[in-house]
């Protein structure tokens, strides 16, 4: 069930069986607030996405609201996936990466990384983020962090992640226009365009690469992309997301050039969902060759074909693709054996 996207397979194979620690990146940036850029979760409510998908994961139920997180168009958040592997095959430890929460997750018991990191801006005026200090905490985490499971396997929730990260690549010089997933199976691209040529021309006068990621980015991006610099090969690591855990591996690269350093990736990979490999209106494929480092990229040949909900059945009508973690949660699953009609049974039951 999980398939090369690129590099070859021996490097998650070398995984079955294994534990592995499930660390969830959340944060907010008013990106949302912009009309119609995101259908990630409950309109007015966006916000709370990050918060809402964290307890589920966690607890089996959302403590901030009354009901779990879903669009517009009914398509609950991918939470139920890697609740639900998590429910069959629990991970060794679910910890939280605190990068700029309007909300705190209401959790006791379990691991919350918290950074003193503020919620982001909207790119279309200014993120105003110090990226500088985001990064350096993130390499500081890398350098530090303990694992006490076999690998990592890092997701993350953050609404209007999807544009943030291809603006991110656009201003950092990547030909990668066309190549990042969205939300909506129609995505909205006048307002996505017209937001990054606002975000973009706030950079015109700006060639100092931190600078650049202040302006455009968001927190997970590039605090990941410091964490995995911090790590630099020491542990395994799973990226379990789609385009925007490609925009991280991104500013990675372009930080590798920027400082004139390297990094061991050998012990570096990711893995999404089907939903994100087959995208007709992206190519995460494209966007992991343009890394100068090498890299191993797989999906799960995972689908909701043998369900009946019509809620789950709009992820295969590719109204949603991924998030917090589904990919890798999903690939870890069935590293630990299980099938799709065991996982779509467990995931139907949060929806009866």
């Amino acid at each position: 069930m999980i398939k090369t996207i690129i590099g070859n397979i021996d490097f998650i194979e070398s995984l079955r069986g294994k534990s592995a620690t499930f660390m969830l990146a959340l944060s907010n940036t008013a990106t949302i607030n912009i009309k119609g850029i995101t259908q990630a979760g409950i309109p007015n409510l966006i916000h709370l996405t990050p918060t809402l998908d964290a307890e589920f994961v966690c607890v089996g139920e959302v403590r901030c609201l009354e009901n779990i997180a879903e669009t517009p168009k009914g398509v609950p958040t991918p939470a139920l996936m890697s609740r639900g592997v998590h429910l069959l095959r629990p991970f060794k430890s679910i910890e939280l990466l605190n990068l700029g929460l309007e909300v705190t997750p209401k959790l006791n018991y379990f691991t919350q990384h918290n950074f003193n990191i503020k919620p982001s801006g909207s790119i279309d005026v200014g993120a105003n983020i110090d990226a500088e200090a985001v990064f350096q905490k993130g390499v500081a985490f890398g350098q530090s962090y303990e694992c006490k499971s076999d690998y990592i396997i890092l997701g993350e929730s953050v609404p209007s992640g999807t544009t943030t990260a291809n603006t991110t690549a656009l201003a950092l010089g990547y030909d990668a226009k066309e190549f990042f997933s969205s939300s909506f199976k129609n995505v909205p691209n006048n307002i996505r365009e017209e937001t990054i040529e606002k975000a973009l021309s706030n950079i015109k006068d700006k060639s100092d690469l931190f600078d650049i990621l202040g302006s455009v980015s968001d927190n997970m991006l590039i605090f990941n992309a410091g964490f995995i610099l911090g790590l630099n090969g020491r542990l395994k690591v799973i990226l379990a997301g789609g385009t925007q855990m490609a925009g991280v591996l991104l500013i990675v690269n372009s930080i590798l050039k920027y400082m004139g350093g390297e990094m061991d990736s050998s012990n570096l990979a990711l893995c999404t969902t089907k939903w994100v490999a087959e995208d007709k209106n992206s190519d995460i494929k494209a966007l992991l060759e343009m890394l100068d480092f090498p890299i191993n990229g797989y999906f799960v040949d995972f689908d909701f074909s043998l369900s009946s909900h019509p809620a789950l059945k709009l992820y295969d009508d590719g109204e949603a693709k991924e998030g917090v973690g589904a990919g890798g949660a999903l690939c870890y699953g069935v590293l630990n054996g299980l099938d799709k009609k065991t996982i779509t049974n467990k995931v139907e039951t949060f929806l009866s």
